[in-house]
């Protein structure tokens, strides 16, 4: 089964986003490598990928406080994936990262949100 089918990744916003982003990551660091910016394209990797593992495993959550913490993480992480591909938009002969940089700002917005309510509640 992959993620586009299942009905736990369709009725949670939040994780079907990552899971897409993260996708566009690999594919996008994939580009980096045959390129050979191998450094930058781990980096990327490393830190897009986490966002969605992160919120995955926050959907198991101990407690709201770990679920917050989990979520908090994954807010981290996404912070610097912004930051490699603000640096990528702004090196000569690197992949224009703008639809990657679009989408993070999606999922940041959303983050930041169930991060606020679930605190309030």
């Amino acid at each position: 089964m992959d993620f586009t089918t299942s009905a736990k990744y369709q009725n949670n916003p939040i994780l079907r986003e990552t899971f897409e982003f993260a996708v566009l990551i690999v594919q996008y660091a994939e580009l980096l490598e045959s390129n050979r910016k191998y450094i930058i394209a781990k980096q990327v990797i490393r830190s897009g990928t986490s966002i969605g593992a992160n919120v995955k495993e926050a959907q198991n959550a101990e407690s709201k406080a770990d679920f917050i913490h989990k979520l908090k993480i994954a807010l981290k992480e996404a912070d610097e994936t912004e930051y490699w591909l603000f640096l990528c938009k702004n090196l000569e002969g690197y992949q224009n990262p703008d639809h990657l940089i679009l989408k993070l700002n999606g999922i940041l917005k959303i983050l930041n949100k169930i991060v606020s309510t679930t605190k309030r509640n």
